[in-house]
């Protein structure tokens, strides 16, 4: 199979290797690629498990990727004639950041707060002073609660 783009571990191997004679960041609409050059023929950075070239929306991430990943501090050359912010990325649409770690907070604080509650039941069941109600008592002393209830409300159920 012969692909056009250079995957980025095989990339890691070449950086490593000394292979990679130099690299270019070029402007794509809705973001930055990398060509990078082997001897005499440059091919595209690619995705992992994919043809596709790699797309980063930041010039600084690019830049740090191929710094810390690549070890590759110079550019030969840095092109932004193509590059546009407007147009997104395919299939990088992304929910409000902020609004996904509010949730995401919010979960995690509930998340905690069952457990204490779960914690909390396990203690007192296992309590050797625990007094047990049976189904049958539990059932009427709701219904009595229950019928309490609707008279307070106004009889109608």
């Amino acid at each position: 199979m012969n692909t056009h783009t250079i995957d980025t571990s095989i990339a890691k191997h070449m950086a490593e290797s000394s292979a990679i004679r130099g690299a270019s960041i070029i402007g794509q609409p809705g973001g930055w690629s990398v060509v990078l050059k082997l001897g005499l023929h440059e091919r595209p950075l690619g995705m992992q498990r994919s043809d596709k070239p790699r797309t980063w929306r930041s010039l600084d991430r690019a830049v740090a990727y191929l710094k810390n990943e690549l070890h590759i501090a110079r550019f030969d050359l840095l092109d932004a004639t193509n590059h546009s912010v407007g147009e997104p990325l395919a299939g990088k649409s992304r929910v409000d950041a902020s609004e996904r770690l509010r949730l995401a907070h919010e979960s995690a604080g509930h998340d905690k707060w069952f457990r204490e509650q779960v914690d909390l039941a396990i203690k007192e069941a296992d309590a050797p002073d625990a007094q047990w109600v049976s189904a049958a008592d539990a059932k009427s002393s709701w219904k009595q609660k229950r019928a309490e209830l609707i008279n307070r409300a106004g009889g109608s159920v």
